[in-house]
């Protein structure tokens, strides 16, 4: 019997690959229970067990009988499954039945902290001191079946959880079991004699059947229809994927874009119709009458292996496809026929697996000779596993230096590839020794994971080349955001049915989500997924609102008003702070989140958050002060830590000025609420400009200012009112110094403004003849001899070291004597220096 047990993982391992399909339906089915409708349907029926309520008379009975069954362990595996799925279903009802009346509970709750403490002196007024006592009965009787469903909720978990720590110590016992070894010679003969007699009793089956007259007769009836659907059957397995095949290829050829997409819907044709083939065969054969019980066993899984067989040569012919120019693993044009041909063979051998593991069960075959029968095939499959996992990792180290998500892609596939070479290597090891089942429990499922995985490849590079043909994205650039984020979202949704790959029961994901649907408790509080779906709706709604607002006042309203700009940029800021929180609030209560019992919570958290946040929260207020008082707004020219610029945005934490450079800098609202700020523009654009300039001594300095006020005075941007002032600022060093003072219409263009009044001021200098002096140096050497004494013999050693120079010509001058005390002409130099902090001159410093 442990033996017959360890057959059911072997034949369960080839089925799963139909078991995904369905979970996939069941798992969509549950993730639709977050979904509006159905949390409709759920608030129903929560009203209605609120009126029923559960029966606990007939649950004493199911958990009794539980309790007697893991308590005994003599039940099979599929009763205990039976059991759980029934206790399940009552933990259900009693989830629904925790949140009988809280609306109720909580208003008499409310009302009885409206009546305030008890004295202790115990001296209450008897009518209030009776409305006490009426409503704390009322909340007691609301309160009893709300306890009552806690108690058998608790008790149905426990339950559950016994039920399922036996079933994994069942399968682990059965995977550890060490079993009868294949390399047994003396197992080899009877297994031969026990396969040819299973094969026997199934041909007899038929006979058996054609020996009967009545069946005989209702045969040759039906044989017209059974020879059409065989002759149907037949060509669409044998004709079927050729057609596919020839309608692909004379599409893609004419296809100018999107090619990778409608070649990958053609190429489901190739599966479609053998597929439709093999169904229909199947419908033949039973059409015939000839089928036995255990024949029927045989042919109903016929569709089963044939959809393994075409699902395989289809991911194999994606995978590694002869004419496509990016395919989704970087393999060799040349050696991708070699993959296709392992990919074919592994799913040949898991076939061969099935076929062995449904004769152990439907035949009179025993557990050893299914371990005889099932150890050439796992050999077998590990050598070909073996060889595919080699040639992935040689194909993937050539092409080591793509880009991200390609290099990440050949890292993964490498790491794959060299589990699939260790597990060739212990799974045939294991089966040798007699470890048959945890054999087929490791080379198995890794296969079908490695389909699993390619599957998830294959939908993520359709979504890519899907998105790439909407949006008309150049050809080699579909990497997009969204494509990526949908690839991740099939990462994701493929875990379960790798869980199921390897082992997991469909009792263990529902237990998960039955987990997950529980929420959690908070402060008292239990938050749902479907709470949170709730909040996220709800607010998403109200700050979409909020933005729509926003953007009416900022383009329709505001501009209209006499508001400045700074002013409809703080309402705006501010009404979005506003709608923020109100759809926050709104979304809680939406919800049914109950903020009094996560007071204290909220009240901690808050004291290690302000530890932690206080510069931003410093900021944050900041940003509402400065919305507030609107010292600065948009738009203005101000100097805060030595920046100047204008402020271009007031966000919540910091505000961002653009300076004269065309560079942003990010100063803190703290700093400027706090820090010294100079505001060049605050309400108006009126400011002053001064204009330094300095002429030589002995110049008119009355022409000079009325010069200087004629300029400034005739410029357009410089106020008549209050006019213009020319400053004879004083003496300077090398010159005599003038300021012009002007107000201007707008600062903004002070530099443009003092440019051009130094253009005037160069071009009515020159014309009238006044001087703009300039700094000039002159450097005199005091004593030239002792220089050139001490100069001498470092340029006798020179001249020795030197090749001998011609001879001076005879008619040479000799040198004329020179005054001592007059410097040498070449050691005179006349420097000119540019003071760019005094634009005068003067005379030159001996």
């Amino acid at each position: 019997m442990i033996a017959k047990a360890v057959t059911l993982p072997m034949a369960a391992a080839l089925r799963r690959a139909l078991a995904v399909v369905l979970v996939l339906v069941l798992g969509l089915a549950m993730a639709l229970a977050l979904s509006a409708p159905m949390a409709m349907a759920q608030q129903g029926a929560a009203t209605q067990d609120a009126a029923a309520g559960p029966d606990y008379a007939a649950w004493q009975e199911t958990a009794t009988r539980a309790e007697e069954s893991i308590e005994r362990e003599r039940a099979s595996n599929v009763a205990l499954e039976a059991l759980r799925a029934e206790v399940v279903g009552w933990r259900e009802s009693f989830l629904a039945a925790q949140s009988t009346n809280g609306t109720r509970i909580t208003t008499l709750r409310t009302q009885i902290e409206a009546l305030g403490p008890v004295p202790e002196s115990g001296n209450e007024s008897e009518e209030i001191a009776a409305r006490r006592s009426e409503l704390t009965e009322q909340l007691t009787r609301l309160q009893a079946p709300v306890l009552a469903a806690e108690e058998a909720f608790t008790r149905a978990n426990g339950i559950i959880s016994e039920i399922d720590r036996i079933i994994r110590e069942r399968q682990t016992d059965a995977l550890l079991t060490l079993g009868p070894s294949p390399l047994n010679p003396v197992l080899w003969g009877r297994g031969l004699r026990e396969l040819g007699a299973t094969v026997t009793e199934l041909a007899d089956e038929v006979a058996r059947a054609w020996a009967n007259p009545a069946q005989r007769a209702a045969t040759m009836q039906d044989l017209p229809v059974t020879l059409v659907l065989t002759v149907v059957g037949l060509i669409l397995i044998l004709r079927g994927r050729r057609w596919a095949t020839r309608l692909g290829m004379r599409l893609y050829d004419r296809w100018k874009s999107g090619k990778d997409v409608w070649g990958f819907l053609i190429s489901l044709t190739q599966v479609a119709l053998p597929l439709a083939g093999i169904f229909v065969l199947t419908e033949a054969l039973f059409a015939t009458g000839l089928i036995g019980l255990k024949g029927s066993e045989i042919v109903s899984a016929l569709p089963i292996w044939g959809a393994t067989l075409l699902a395989a040569r289809w991911l194999a012919g994606r995978l590694f496809p002869a004419r496509m120019a990016a395919p989704p693993l970087a393999v060799q044009p040349e050696r991708r026929g070699e993959a296709r041909s392992y990919t074919t063979l592994l799913a040949v051998l898991m076939v061969l697996q099935g076929v062995v593991a449904l004769l152990g069960m439907v035949g009179d075959i025993s557990d050893e000779t299914v371990v005889v029968l099932s150890f050439p095939i796992i050999v077998m499959t590990a050598l070909v596993l073996f060889r595919l996992g080699q040639f992935l990792t040689k194909q993937m180290a050539a092409h080591t230096d793509e880009g991200n998500e390609t290099g990440y892609r050949n890292r993964v596939v490498r790491v794959l590839s060299r589990g699939a070479m260790l597990v060739s290597v212990v799974a045939p090891v294991a089966a040798a020794i007699g470890f048959t089942a945890a054999a087929n429990a490791l080379i198995y499922p890794f296969v079908l994971m490695l389909a699993l995985l390619s599957v998830v490849l294959l939908l993520q590079k359709l979504v890519s080349d899907v998105y790439a043909l909407i949006t008309h994205a150049p050809e080699g650039q579909t990497d997009a955001l969204i494509p990526v984020l949908i690839g991740f979202l099939l990462t994701l949704a493929a875990l379960p049915f790798l869980a199921l790959i390897w082992g997991a029961r469909v009792a263990d994901l529902t237990e998960i989500w039955a987990r997950f649907r529980e929420g959690f408790s908070l402060g008292g509080t239990r938050i749902s997924p479907t709470d949170f779906l709730a909040f996220v709706l709800i607010f998403t709604f109200g700050y979409a609102l909020t933005r729509l607002v926003q953007g009416a006042l900022r383009t329709s309203v505001l501009p209209k008003t006499k508001i400045d700009p700074g002013g409809q940029n703080a309402i705006a800021v501010g009404l979005g702070y506003v709608g923020i929180f109100i759809a926050a609030l709104v979304a809680i209560t939406g919800a049914g989140i109950d903020l009094s019992s996560l007071a204290i919570v909220a009240g901690a958290l808050s004291v290690g958050i302000g530890f932690g946040l206080q510069n931003i929260v410093s900021n944050f207020v900041s940003g509402i002060i400065l919305l507030i008082e609107r010292p600065i707004s948009e738009g203005d020219w101000i100097e805060v830590g030595g920046q100047q610029g204008y402020v271009r945005d007031i966000s919540v934490r910091s505000t961002r000025i653009e300076t004269f450079d065309r560079t942003d800098v990010i100063v803190p609202n703290a700093d400027l609420v706090s820090g010294t700020v100079t505001n060049f523009t605050r309400g108006n654009t009126v400011g002053r400009v001064i204009v330094p300039v300095g002429v030589a001594y002995g110049t008119d300095t009355r022409r000079v200012e009325a010069i200087l006020r004629e300029i400034a005075e005739a410029h357009p941007m410089v106020l008549a009112q209050p006019a213009p002032g020319i400053i004879f600022q004083g003496f300077g060093a090398d010159s005599m110094d003038f300021e012009i003072r002007a107000i201007l219409r707008d600062v903004n263009w002070m530099l443009s403004v003092k440019s051009e009044m130094n253009h005037q001021i160069a071009k009515r200098f020159a014309e009238e003849g006044i001087e703009i002096p300039f700094g000039q140096r002159d450097i005199w050497i005091r004593n030239p001899d002792a220089l050139r004494g001490a100069l001498a013999p470092a340029a006798a050693q020179a001249s020795a070291a030197a090749p001998a120079a011609a001879p001076a010509p005879a008619s040479a001058p000799a040198p004329a004597p020179r005054d001592p005390m007059t410097p040498p002409p070449d050691t005179m130099r006349d420097v000119e220096m540019d003071d760019a902090g005094d634009n005068s001159g003067g005379e030159g410093e001996k």
